[in-house]
């Protein structure tokens, strides 16, 4: 049983708790019936490794599906709870690994939708059945019958000679008893019921206003002058955009989920660049039905009420407890060991950019919306690079095939064949059949690229069906991200920066294809949030490998391969705006830890004043660079999984970084490497604890050495 779902946003990405209320009983009978809503989800897809029926399945069929799933995994945990055998490996913890595979199959494909192709259905599917879910989790882990049993279980763990993978998921299946409040008193089981739907309410409601707010949030124009600096394929996308609004003769740009909108770096019009920073900076502050900020402040306070009946002095303690970092302050020490680096470098940056602007005649002071503009500036004098050289060698179906497989087929052997009759939630989504390097099957590849008004921003993976050995299936994995989609017949070129992040979903994605354990719990990327962004960081390196880049970096129209000279501008560059880039994602980290270090009887908090303070307190009130994320749209933190984890991305980059030092020193891009990576972290899972399982790859524990001259925060930029 899953404790635990994962999903993936972002350059980096983030794990959602689909944990699982009571059934009512006329859902459930209508989804058992023979054809009534939600069957399709009673039994497992007939399709290739379990595929979802995307052409089968309705909106209707989820709320029947979901009640009569929570229904059937509510019989089987009584079953285990109530027998009356005596409580063995077998007949608790493995009997609870069975269980829930009904719910499994429609919160992964449910929890899929409303992430990336959501509507109005269901969304008011999910604010109903999220308090239900949490409550059902309750009902599993608050259950004093079955914890006895577990727990008679895990006191005899030592005359049972169990194996290493069972040992493992005996221990964190007791711990996630205790975690979750089994110990506590009758009454304090009710309240941390409570609070739990409360969260879990809280949290659907946050995503909800924050995807409407983005929506509405959108800058619109209505003079196309303002949009000088734009290509005509940018100025088509937005009048296309207002256009699909019912807004014609007018121009739309959408907002992704950062602080900084990719277009700053285009618009030429110093006023139309403030404006739309501003839209995406104040998307959730506007008083309206969308506003955030009274959710956010009040699931910081239920979270810390929630550590304090648990027994942790705030909720960073609680979330940190079974985490690579184990305490908060292990997390504020590595912050401050980057920091002042990051703030040293974004200085220096700014100083350049500064002067830019001068040289061209402008005279203004630098504002957080002329960065990427002038940034990019600097970055062409110093290494005569820009984004429209680049473009026409990374078309997006040939850095896929030619770049992100080739990648993988050179270190772990494996390969991809298209698959066209899997049907797809999206016309223009591409399925692959995974084989092993042996032959066999490996599992089954979506790829969801393109940009919509109804998918969350970001980039992620997840998956459609999770692999175990114990229940017989496979991997079922899907990538996300948000490119935009160019015009009907028009190639689809992309930014370095989104190679990279193709790159980096997929890396998330070998984690999940290479699973290999006998419980589903353990599987894959079920592990802790600073470790599940090492595999997807670390697969980041292969884009810039020489063998990779030139096997893919191709020019659409001439066939001609990158130029070397090119390449070095790349390279030479891909330092460049460390800094910032640094600062923001160590500003966005720092505010989530205050955020979480909240205790029990603080005040709720004014949003906006707090935020400053909490930036200052850290020391990472950078001058013109924002965080990655403000409170008011930090999807990550209030919805995804990632309270008091975002430093995680940092963390990891610090093991991918490690790790990848460790690989230029044995040889770089070959099979041994390949193989050595992969049987000792990608298919490992939660099947044994992070720091002696990173020790027996890198030979030693992390180091912050590698970290700061690979994201050039050491040495000469």
């Amino acid at each position: 049983m899953h404790p635990i779902r994962t999903l993936l946003l972002g350059a980096a990405v983030c794990a959602i708790a689909v944990a699982t209320a009571q059934a009512a009983p006329a859902a459930k009978a209508s989804a058992k019936g023979a054809g009534g809503a939600g069957a399709i989800f009673a039994k497992p897809s007939p399709l290739f490794l379990q595929a979802p029926q995307f052409d089968k399945i309705k909106d209707s069929d989820f709320l029947p599906a979901i009640y009569a799933a929570m229904a059937r995994q509510k019989a089987e945990i009584e079953k285990i709870a109530n027998s009356p055998a005596a409580p063995t490996f077998q007949n608790t913890i493995v009997a609870m690994e069975r269980s829930g595979q009904m719910l499994d199959r429609v919160t992964n494909v449910f929890s899929a939708l409303t992430g990336a192709n959501t509507n109005d259905t269901l969304d008011k599917i999910d604010a109903e059945t999220s308090p239900k879910l949490a409550a059902h989790h309750d009902a599993i882990y608050l259950n004093p019958k079955l914890f006895a049993r577990v727990k008679a279980v895990h006191d005899k763990r030592a005359a049972l000679h169990l194996d290493a993978e069972s040992a493992q998921l005996l221990q964190v299946t007791y711990d996630e008893f205790r975690r979750s409040g089994a110990n506590l008193s009758e009454a304090d089981k009710t309240r941390l019921k409570a609070l739990n739907e409360q969260l879990s309410s809280l949290s659907t409601a946050f995503q909800q206003k924050l995807l409407a707010a983005a929506k509405d949030g959108a800058l619109v124009v209505d003079d196309k002058a303002k949009l000088a600096g734009l290509s005509d394929e940018e100025v088509s996308a937005a009048a296309r955009a207002a256009e699909a609004r019912g807004l014609k003769g007018k121009w739309v740009i959408g907002l992704q989920n950062t602080t900084q909108q990719p277009l700053l770096q285009d618009l030429s019009d110093r006023a139309t660049r403030e404006q739309l920073f501003d839209a995406g900076w104040t998307r959730a502050e506007r008083g309206d039905k969308n506003d955030t900020r009274e959710t956010v402040a009040t699931l910081a306070n239920l979270r810390a009420e929630k550590a304090k009946l648990l027994g942790y002095p705030d909720y960073a303690a609680y979330v940190l407890n079974d985490q690579m970092a184990r305490t908060p302050e292990a997390v504020q020490q590595f912050i401050g060991q980057l920091a002042p680096a990051a703030r040293t470098r974004s200085d220096a940056e700014a100083a350049e950019i500064q002067a830019m602007v001068e040289q061209g005649g402008e005279h203004f002071q630098l504002k957080p919306w002329d960065w990427a503009r002038y940034s990019e500036r600097v970055r062409k004098a110093k290494y005569d690079l820009s984004d429209d050289e680049t473009k026409p060698y990374f078309e997006l179906d040939r850095v896929l095939r030619d770049g992100v497989f080739y990648a993988a087929n050179q270190l772990y052997g494996i390969t991809f064949k298209p698959r066209t009759d899997i049907p797809t939630y999206v016309p223009d989504m591409k399925v692959f059949e995974v084989h092993d390097k042996d032959g066999s099957v490996l599992g089954l590849m979506y790829f969801d690229y393109f940009k919509r008004d109804n998918k969350s921003g970001g980039a992620w993976m997840s998956n459609f069906v999770g692999q175990s050995k114990l229940l017989g299936t496979k991997p079922v994995v899907f990538n996300v991200a948000n490119f935009t989609k160019p015009a009907a017949g028009q190639p689809a070129l992309i930014s370095f920066d989104d190679v990279t992040t193709m790159f980096h979903e997929f890396g998330h994605a070998l984690h999940g294809l290479f699973a290999a354990q006998e419980y589903p719990t353990l599987s894959g990327t079920n592990v802790a949030r600073d470790f599940v962004e090492f595999p997807s960081q670390f697969n980041e390196n292969w884009a810039l490998d020489p063998k990779v880049l030139h096997h893919y970096a191709v020019h659409y129209k001439t066939g001609q391969p990158i130029p070397d000279a090119l390449v070095a501008k790349i390279k030479k560059a891909s330092k460049y705006g460390s800094g910032y880039a640094m600062g923001e994602l160590i500003a966005a980290a720092e505010l989530d830890m205050q955020w979480h270090v909240l205790g029990a009887d603080a005040p709720k908090q004014d949003v906006d004043a707090y935020e400053t303070k909490a930036l200052k307190a850290g020391g990472v009130d950078y001058a013109n660079v924002p965080p990655r994320y403000r409170t008011s749209y930090f999807l990550h933190i209030w919805s995804n999984g990632y309270a008091a984890g975002y430093y995680a991305y940092l963390w990891t980059q610090m093991l991918a970084d490690d790790s990848f030092a460790w690989f230029e020193q044995h040889g770089g891009l070959t099979r041994e490497n390949g193989e050595r990576f992969r049987k000792l972290i990608l298919s490992k899972g939660h099947t044994e604890d992070y720091g002696p399982m990173f020790r027996a790859f890198y030979g030693k524990d992390p180091d912050i050495g590698p970290m700061l001259v690979h994201r050039g925060l050491a040495g000469a930029n």
